[in-house]
């Protein structure tokens, strides 16, 4: 056996072992083999693809521990639970964790106890990260989301800028970036930023065959909405829209006309989003409204409908959330609604992204003086923070606060961090002969050391989850003494508790400056304002384009160069109407194109080659092809492949 028939062998039988699967996806095995051929790699692969795979499956069969750093902490959450659960040896760090568990998690890695760790991106250039980083083995860098890297990206995120430093510790360990949307403008950004020795993209086709995109022109959307979701009869669907009210308003309705539906949005606390999330997940819920905020991470395989009741910002937001439509590759539908206002509305949207430069330093200066962060302190620091409390404080605008903090984000002066329900944790840190003569001495605490160290394999070594509740229903404990009890222990240096937490926080990458020295970049806020209006203005021309088929739209917008029409959208449909089928104009069209290889022909040639066809199909036909640049025509009517 040569060694690449060996190197596939090995690839297959890992997968199997560990994951369960007999075959690669399409696109996935040749990702795995660049990667263990010793090449830095950008894997673009469509939302659902099997992206974890292609940088689990190699880094089990490398040296030490791979770093994979991603933005969304509950997907990273979720990973390195699944990736225990198949034996696996994984750990996360991100913000609002604490210390303890941060310096156990760096340990692991150091001593080679890990194969996994995950990494929110601001953690990557902290003092303690960097040590940590010099200690260990690093098999390979994953990079998630890879397109938060580029400042030419539609969700570009500062700490990504990060990652190419850390590259000077591990200068010998390769990249590997994953991302399901990049335009070529930031395939090539990624690859420049993240330091790639040579270009190397796998790109498997976005095409999704079974989701067919329609755009409809209506100003009754509640009415059309719902007629859609009435007819549909198995599955589930998701509505988008821009405003947190509306989520609620429209998901009232909803339920008013007997269609099951709830709300989603980041303002919701962490446990209602997570039960209204399962409660769908589980077909309890037929219809999810929600914003932006239900995106990454969600994995249905039957959504059926997607429905975009509000036009989004950019084509890469919009062919994100329409995806996740047909996971499970069975017929799917996304509807983008318009109304005559929307483009306006799109249009002012964009305006009030980007407040005027002195009202976001007033806001950068306030929100130091809320937080009561001196100038020159605060870098590294974690806050609590209100925005809605913040804004009310000082009588500003919640969109214009909102908006200046997301700038002040983009500059890399703080990080922000959705409210995240982080379960209460313990660490015993005492041994068990202490412990044995603390419950001697106080009886009080007898119960609830013995539920620890018989319930909670590993607490010794490393933090475990507790939930109080579980402890009251085995012990009969009330919760409120629970809580006091484990806080005692900590004071006592017994144990490390750390409490679950709710909240919405803030943290501090630099230190507090003083409003001469606070600047935004003309890359943070010229450049990226031009390029928001470019992506604006291409879901403007996405809209108002009804000649050509809406996937060949999506598809040249990332780059892919699609000949075939999808035949089922709102356009191809239209034209279908005018009694051609699918199958009769991939063979008429078939004829044509192998006809001018040969030939040049004008069209009453081309019908008289198909003269075996109705007229008006082999028409329709030819102008079909010329509206989508398959084929042209000169000034003298002769036609001509359009190469």
């Amino acid at each position: 056996m040569n060694t690449r028939d060996h190197i596939s062998e090995q690839m297959h039988k890992t997968l199997k072992r560990h994951w369960g699967y007999d075959n690669f996806r399409p696109g996935q095995e040749a990702i795995i083999r660049s990667v263990i051929d010793g090449r830095d790699t950008l894997a673009l692969m469509p939302t659902g693809g099997g992206k974890s795979i292609c940088f689990q499956v190699p880094a089990m069969a490398m040296e030490g521990v791979c770093i994979v750093i991603t933005p969304l902490i509950s997907l990273m959450k979720d990973q390195v639970m699944h990736l225990k659960k198949i034996g696996i040896a994984a750990a996360t760090i991100f913000s609002g964790m604490h210390h303890n568990e941060i310096e156990i998690a760096y340990n692991q890695a150091a001593f080679g106890m890990l194969k996994f760790l995950y990494v929110s991106p601001e953690r990557l250039l902290t003092n303690e990260f960097i040590e940590a980083l010099k200690k260990m083995k690093v098999s390979l860098l994953a990079v998630d989301e890879s397109h938060c890297i580029s400042q030419w990206g539609y969700d570009f995120r500062p700490p990504y800028l990060k990652i190419a430093e850390i590259r000077q510790y591990i200068p010998n360990t390769l990249v590997m970036a994953l991302t399901a949307t990049a335009t070529p403008k930031v395939v090539d950004d990624i690859q420049f930023r993240l330091g790639f020795k040579e270009k190397n993209v796998f790109q498997t086709s976005y095409e999704r065959k079974n989701v067919t995109y329609n755009v409809i022109h209506e100003a009754d959307k509640y009415g059309l909405m719902y007629r859609l979701l009435k007819k549909m009869e198995h599955g589930s669907g998701i509505v988008y829209v821009r405003s947190r009210k509306r989520t609620k308003v429209i998901a009232d309705w909803l339920q008013s006309t007997g269609i099951s539906a709830s709300f989603y949005h980041a303002g919701l606390d962490t446990k209602t989003r997570d039960y209204r999330q399962q409660m769908w997940m589980e077909g309890k819920i037929k219809v999810i409204v929600a914003t932006n905020a239900f995106g990454m991470g969600i994995d249905k395989p039957d959504v059926r409908l997607v429905l975009h009741l509000d036009l989004p910002d950019s084509l890469e937001a919009y062919f994100q959330e329409a995806g996740r439509a047909g996971r499970d590759l069975l017929p799917s539908e996304a509807f983008l609604l318009v109304a005559d206002t929307d483009i306006k509305k799109l249009i002012d949207s964009l305006q009030s992204s980007y407040p005027e430069l002195d009202k976001i330093k007033t806001i950068y200066n306030a929100l130091g003086n809320y937080l009561q962060i001196p100038i020159g302190a605060g870098e590294n620091q974690e806050y609590n923070f209100n925005i809605n409390e913040f804004a009310q404080y000082y009588n500003f605008s919640l969109l214009e606060v909102y908006n200046s903090i997301n700038l002040i984000e983009r500059e890399g002066y703080i990080v922000t961090s959705e409210a995240l329900q982080t379960p209460t944790k313990i660490h015993i840190t005492a041994s068990r002969e202490d412990l044995y003569r603390f419950q001697i001495e106080y009886k009080e605490y007898d119960t609830l050391i013995k539920y620890m160290l018989r319930n909670l394999p590993g607490v010794l070594s490393d933090f475990v989850n507790i939930r109080e509740e579980t402890i009251f229903q085995k012990t009969g404990l009330p919760i409120d003494k629970i809580e006091r009890q484990l806080k005692n222990l900590d004071k006592l240096n017994f144990l490390t508790y750390i409490p679950r937490s709710d909240k919405p926080k803030i943290q501090y990458l630099t230190e507090r400056l003083d409003t001469k020295h606070f600047h935004l970049s003309k890359e943070v806020y010229n450049d990226r304002k031009n390029d928001a209006e470019k992506r604006i203005q291409a879901v403007i021309d996405f809209v108002n384009n009804d000649k050509e088929c809406r996937s060949m739209q999506l598809l040249r917008y990332f780059g892919e160069d699609i000949k075939r029409r999808c035949g089922e959208c709102d356009v191809c449909s239209s034209k279908n109407k005018k009694t051609l089928t699918q199958d009769e104009y991939q063979e008429i069209s078939e004829i044509i194109i192998n006809e001018l290889k040969e030939n040049e022909s004008n069209i009453y040639d081309i019908i008289e080659i198909l003269k075996t066809y109705r007229e008006e199909k082999v028409i329709t036909s030819i102008k079909w092809m010329l509206d989508n640049n398959i084929i042209k025509q000169d000034e003298e009517g002769i036609l001509t492949i359009n190469s």
